[in-house]
């Protein structure tokens, strides 16, 4: 890879520290960094730690674009004459060492006073009210604000059927973002099993300690009955996250692309790349939305309900879409078309594609971490671009809607999630972008706006009904 096109990719994601021991020569530290920066790595940091009359000892920071790019950038410094590489550090494995959530008590327990009313005997008071009033468990107990972030670890980000313990990072992360961004106490669960009876099973029986239930990265077309399943047998929220929060940002990005081409969502022609968890839920946030014309195109081509081979969720799809019969490659979908989302798979569409597409053709590939094609080369043909890149401008994240779908769902005592809860969480999202803001670099609010958690949580309380999304 080019230094150029380097520098532009590097990540925090693998950043390193090297501990150097130098010769007392302050030009060396120049040196250190120019060969960084040479080899296309980015400099973040200088620090000398230590200093003695014979060496310096200086921890270098900086950030490369994988694990091989971080190993050239050692291998660069580690040749200077009067540098030697002592030590190096994965800041990213720094951050997860002992992991990166804990519990802590939000009552005091310093005294015998403490003890008895937090824990016996007083708690038995509190334990034979609730008996007799359940309706209480939510203000008296952190059921009222607990949700369980539920996996198998059948389907992590872009790693795949990687099991439920190499998924609890991931799991881990999720419950940090809910208290960060919703205040919202939440427990990664990860299950041994991929069994769809004994994970609705599981998921049942501690139910009655959560007040809510986000499944993550559960494989399609499992994740669809799990789902449904439990939504039919509890009384708290179940949310699939990588269906319906994917849903939620993607129909608020492109309520806000489409006002910057000033075309409609009732007509404009929409091409999804991927019938699984994430392309389903969207497919149908979108027509609950008003679009109409969606084709649906996977590994088998252009979804056709007259294709008898499709397995038993795709049918389903093909059924609900494709009102045009439209065959064949995706280029064929693309023909005509005013919107492409991607949630399939790297490098599947071709930049030149782009332009058998409608007039100013708005472009999401999401597929992380490598997109369906470059949002650079999109560029060059799109007025609208998107990505699930933090690189990018316009990064389709689901951190925009979880958060505050669960807070709302939660401030409410909600039993279920609806699809017009969903639509207003997605109307919230967009509207945080306000007119004198909106412009195709700037069509979705920003993670760290604290204004969306509130709104996506004030648009959810407005409906606490039944009905199943």
């Amino acid at each position: 890879m080019p230094d150029r096109a380097r520098r532009a990719a590097t990540s925090a994601s693998y950043s390193i520290t090297m501990r150097l021991h130098t010769a007392i020569d302050h030009g060396l530290i120049g040196t250190v960094a120019t060969a960084i920066a040479g080899g296309g790595g980015i400099v973040t940091g200088i620090d000398v730690a230590d200093s003695r009359a014979d060496a310096l000892v200086v921890d270098v920071t900086c950030s490369a674009t994988d694990s091989d790019h971080a190993k050239e950038l050692v291998d660069a410094v580690g040749v200077i004459p009067g540098v030697e590489v002592h030590k190096v550090s994965d800041r990213t494995f720094l951050l997860h060492l002992g992991g990166k959530i804990e519990v802590t008590s939000k009552v005091p327990l310093r005294t015998r006073d403490d003890l008895s009313m937090a824990y016996t005997p007083g708690v038995g008071r509190v334990s034979l009210a609730l008996a007799e009033h359940p309706e209480d468990i939510p203000k008296l107990t952190i059921k009222g604000n607990s949700v369980a972030v539920v996996t198998d670890g059948s389907a992590v980000l872009g790693l795949g059927n990687i099991g439920p313990g190499a998924a609890l990072p991931v799991m881990e992360g999720k419950a940090a973002l809910f208290k960060q961004f919703a205040g919202i106490d939440a427990w990664p669960i990860c299950l041994s099993t991929q069994d769809p009876d004994e994970i609705v099973d599981i998921v049942a029986g501690i139910a009655p300690g959560f007040g809510g239930i986000n499944l993550e990265d559960i494989a399609a077309p499992r994740c669809f009955e799990i789902e449904a399943r439990l939504r039919e047998r509890l009384d708290i929220p179940v949310f699939h996250d990588d269906q319906h929060g994917t849903a939620i940002v993607v129909l608020a990005a492109l309520t806000n692309a489409l006002r910057c081409v000033r075309k409609e969502l009732a007509t404009a022609r929409v091409v999804v790349a991927g019938a699984g968890a994430a392309g389903t839920a969207i497919v149908s946030l979108l027509m609950a939305a008003g679009v109409v014309d969606v084709v649906v195109w996977d590994r088998e081509g252009c979804l056709s309900v007259g294709d008898t081979t499709l397995p038993p969720a795709k049918a389903a799809l093909a059924a609900r879409t494709n009102p045009r019969d439209v065959r064949g490659t995706l280029k064929d979908a693309l023909t005509g078309a005013d919107v492409f989302i991607g949630v399939s798979g790297p490098g599947v569409l071709e930049p030149e594609w782009l332009g058998v597409m409608a007039s100013e053709p708005v472009v999401f590939a999401l597929a992380n971490p490598d997109p369906e094609i470059d949002p650079a080369e999109a560029d060059k043909y799109a007025a609208v671009v998107a990505s699930g890149r933090s690189d990018y401008p316009n990064q389709i994240n689901n951190v925009l809607a979880f958060p505050g779908v669960f807070r709302g769902l939660l401030d409410a005592r909600a039993s279920d999630i609806t699809t017009e809860m969903l639509l207003r969480a997605a109307d919230a999202i967009a509207h945080v972008v306000t007119d004198d803001q909106l412009n195709p670099s700037f069509i979705i609010p920003s993670v760290f706006n604290p204004e969306v958690p509130k709104a996506v949580a004030a648009a959810v309380r407005g409906d606490v009904g039944h009905a199943h999304a």
